[in-house]
């Protein structure tokens, strides 16, 4: 029953905090449009059905049914048609997982309660918008200066951005990071070659150089060959290079320094990558290496990392987002082979907000760790997934906020150019024009969630 109660926790704890980050999200747009006088009719967490509203001056602020998504709608999103500019706004949605079909009574209510007139109307698409007459046209966003318009899209990312780094200085800095240490955690009893199938040492086997030399768990590597060990890595890095040459290996032992001789034995091992993950060759096999061998392994240690640490981190995070996103076809292309067929799911591959709850409820359930350890590694959890919505949102695509700002970019420079032509203002933009593009990207979308929902309840990535 405990198990199962916190893995519950562990759910409501990513649910909870995936709320907040789209509130923050749409704050990140609510407060520049708020600067600039553009007219915000609605700031909504979530879609679907409201279960609860208040409009404090001219906007309505709310929570919805389904807490996955949310907007905020803005009057003059789309620009009018050409000889109506300037006549009237549009209040339309932008924001994190926008909902493409609003409440069409709910708007003409509000703009009935702001002494407006509105009418309701569907563009190709099915997405509803509503046209309001404005009594000052200057606070739509289609009239804004480009530049303003590009600080309230990028407002919403950016807020994911912020929120990611300073839960990522919380676990690096505040929590820490297991690492190897110089202590000793295991010592193996025989060498058992890397390619080998056998999991068991046999009377046939030959000892392993550390155990044989008197190596034991518990030990602390003070030098080797009279050079002071600081790093696991360090003493890796000696150990492989000395195959066959005998090895002075000084170790602190319950407070004493105790002298020992190793001598690494040339065997083979896998191929490891800057990730941890084994090299693959053009066929797809293990890579391995002829490298020395003790048979010695680090135990790890939780160490608090410098606040130095965090940028980078992000910026990693950030590099392997991207990285997915510009592989995406051929890892949904995995993901349906490992849902439909015997492939193995990538630990590393795309997941779906039930992959993610599911995660969160194993960690929170497993009681043989720490509870610091399962904290920070659900705190982890939300630091990457506001990362990813950072580099999502920025995709130049409508609907999401990368499209709006690709949108102001191209109209910027179209009237520049216009203006060392000294011809005439081309005027905004009609991205509505993009509609056909938009709704694709939305299928596409949708039908990527769907699948990814699917690959998460049939065969999930697990951490156990």
């Amino acid at each position: 029953m405990e198990t199962v109660l916190l893995y519950i926790v562990g759910i409501l704890i990513i649910v909870v905090g995936l709320a907040l980050s789209i509130g923050l999200h749409e704050l990140g747009h609510l407060v520049p449009a708020k600067r600039f006088g553009v007219r915000v009719g609605q700031y909504m967490i979530g879609f679907g059905p409201t279960i609860f509203s208040r409009r404090r001056g001219e906007t309505e602020y709310g929570v919805k049914a389904i807490p996955l998504g949310g907007y905020i709608s803005m009057a003059g999103m789309y620009p009018p048609k050409d000889g109506q500019r300037g006549e009237h706004g549009r209040d339309a949605t932008t924001g994190f997982m926008q909902t493409l079909v609003q409440d069409a009574p709910v708007l003409e209510r509000a703009a009935e309660d702001a002494g407006e007139v509105a009418t309701t109307v569907v563009v190709p698409g099915g997405t509803v918008e509503r046209e309001v007459e404005l009594d000052d046209p200057k606070r739509s966003f289609y009239n804004l200066a480009f530049w303003k318009r590009i600080v309230i899209m990028l407002g919403g990312p950016a807020m994911n951005l912020v929120i990611g780094i300073v839960l990522y200085a919380i676990v690096l800095c505040g929590f820490g990071i297991a690492q190897s240490s110089t202590t000793i955690g295991s010592v193996s009893a025989c060498v058992i070659p890397a390619a080998s199938a056998q999991q068991d040492c046999t009377a046939g086997d030959a000892p392993a150089p550390g155990a044989e030399a008197g190596i034991r768990p518990g030990d602390r590597l003070v030098s080797m060959n009279g050079t002071a060990i600081t790093s696991w890595a360090q003493a890796t890095k000696l150990i492989r290079a000395s195959a066959g040459t005998p090895i002075a290996v000084v170790v602190e032992r319950d407070g004493a320094d105790v002298d020992l001789t190793a001598t690494p034995l040339l065997t083979e091992r896998y191929v490891y990558d800057e990730r941890g993950d084994v090299v693959k060759d053009a066929n797809g096999d293990s890579e391995t290496e002829r490298v020395g061998f003790l048979g010695i392994g680090a135990a790890t240690e939780v160490v608090q990392q410098p606040i130095t640490a965090v940028l980078p981190a992000v910026g990693e995070n950030v590099g392997s987002v991207v990285h997915i996103i510009l592989n995406l076809p051929q890892r949904l292309v995995d993901v349906w082979n490992a849902a439909f067929g015997s492939a193995p799911r990538d630990p590393n591959g795309p997941v779906s907000v039930v992959g993610v709850g599911r995660l969160a409820g194993e960690i929170a359930s497993i009681n043989t760790v720490p509870v610091a350890d399962r904290a920070s590694a659900l705190i982890g959890l939300l630091a990457s997934l506001n990362i990813a919505l950072f580099v999502f949102n920025l995709i130049p695509l409508l609907p999401l906020d990368g499209g709006h700002v690709a949108g102001a970019l191209i109209e910027a420079i179209r009237r520049g150019f216009a203006r060392l032509r000294r011809r005439a203002d081309p005027g905004p933009i009609d991205i509505t024009k993009a509609l056909p593009l938009t709704m694709t990207v939305v299928i596409v979308l949708g039908a990527m969630s769907a699948l990814l929902v699917y690959a998460d309840i049939v065969k999930p990535i697990s951490v156990l």
